[in-house]
C-alpha cells in the first residue's frame, strides 16, 4: 500500500484547509453541525485532488522520469501500473460520489468544476503561459466557494479576492523554481512552457502578487462588513504576521534556490509554521472575544 498512499499525495491535502476559512470567518468554527460539514467538504477536495494528481502522473510520466525528484512517483518509478493506478482513481471517484449526496447542488457544482478544471490542466492548460499559473489559482478560489458553499453562508469578496493573490503567489514561485531546477540539471529540460518564462519576470509577477495579498488583506479586515460583523477593527493587527509570512517566503525561495514545492518549503520550515500558528490563534481570539469571554464566565 505503500506506493498507492504517495500516488495519493496525502500531502498535498494541506491546500485544501483553504475550504475552512468561510467556516473561521463566519464566526462558525466551534459549532458542530457546521464544522462538520466543512470537514466532510475537505475530504472531497482531499480525495478529488487525489484523483486529479494520479491522471496528471499518468500524463506525466515520462516526463517525470527525467525529474531529479519526481522520477520517485509511483507511476513514473513503476511501482505502480497505469491500470492499477487508474483502478485507485475510480475507488475515488466512486467514494466522492457518494460523499456528494450529502451536499448542496451549489457544492456539487464546484466541486465538479474543480475536477474538470484541473483534469483539464493537466492534460492541456499547463501548457499554455500564464494560464499555467491562473488554473492554480482558481482552484484556490474554487476551494473557499466550496467552504462558503457546503455550510452555506456568504464569503467576502475581499477574501476571495485575498486568496486569489495568495494562490498566484505560491504558484508563481513553483515556477520559478522549476525554471531554475531546469537552470541546474544537465539531464532535465523541464516542461515545454518554462521556455516561454524568464526568472525576471516571474519575480516582478511575485512582487505583484505578494502586493496584491497584502493589501487585499489588510483592506479586508477594515471592511465595514468585516467590522460589522465581529464587532471589532482589531483583526487589523494581524496583518503583521501575513507581511511577516511574505518576507520569510521570499527569503526561504531565494536562499534554497531550487526547491519548486511551496507545500515542502512551507511546511518544513518552523518559523513560518510559528507563524501561521500565531496568525490563526490571533484571528481566532479576535473572531470568537465575545464567545471566549462567555465561555470563561467573564460575562
Amino acid at each position: 500500500m505503500g506506493p498507492v498512499i504517495r500516488l495519493l499525495r496525502p500531502e498535498q491535502w494541506l491546500k485544501n484547509f483553504f475550504i475552512f476559512a468561510p467556516l473561521i470567518f463566519s464566526k462558525h468554527l466551534f459549532q458542530a453541525s457546521y464544522l462538520g460539514l466543512a470537514v466532510e467538504a475537505f475530504v472531497v477536495f482531499s480525495l478529488l485532488s487525489s484523483t486529479v494528481y494520479i491522471f496528471n502522473d499518468i500524463a506525466d510520466r515520462e516526463l517525470d522520469k527525467l525529474h531529479p525528484t519526481k522520477r520517485n512517483r509511483p507511476i513514473a518509478a513503476g511501482t505502480v501500473s497505469i491500470s492499477r493506478a487508474v483502478g485507485v482513481a475510480i475507488v475515488l471517484l466512486l467514494v466522492i460520489a457518494a460523499l456528494l449526496t450529502f451536499q448542496n447542488l451549489r457544492f456539487l457544482f464546484i466541486a465538479g468544476l474543480y475536477l474538470v478544471m484541473n483534469l483539464a490542466y493537466s492534460f492541456f492548460l499547463k501548457r499554455i503561459i500564464l494560464v499555467d499559473v491562473f488554473v492554480v489559482a482558481a482552484g484556490f478560489m474554487l476551494r473557499v466557494l466550496a467552504g462558503a458553499f457546503a455550510i452555506d453562508v456568504q464569503v467576502s469578496e475581499w477574501l476571495v479576492l485575498c486568496t486569489l493573490f495568495v494562490s498566484l503567489f505560491l504558484s508563481i514561485s513553483k515556477r520559478r523554481g522549476e525554471l531554475l531546477l531546469v537552470k541546474n540539471s544537465a539531464h532535465f529540460g523541464g516542461r515545454a512552457v518554462l521556455r516561454e518564462y524568464d526568472v525576471e519576470f516571474l519575480d516582478q509577477m511575485m512582487t505583484i502578487a505578494a502586493s496584491g495579498m497584502a493589501i487585499s488583506y489588510a483592506l479586508y479586515t477594515v471592511a465595514e462588513r468585516t467590522i460589522s460583523v465581529f464587532g471589532t477593527s482589531s483583526l487589523i493587527f494581524t496583518t503583521v504576521f501575513v507581511l511577516f509570512g511574505i518576507f520569510r517566503y521570499l527569503h526561504l525561495m531565494r536562499s534554497r534556490k531550487t526547491d519548486d514545492n511551496p507545500t515542502h518549503m512551507l511546511t518544513t520550515d518552523l518559523v513560518t509554521i510559528l507563524n501561521v500558528a500565531a496568525w490563526f490563534v490571533s484571528c481566532v481570539s479576535i473572531i470568537y472575544f465575545s464567545d471566549i469571554k462567555h465561555w470563561l464566565g467573564m460575562q
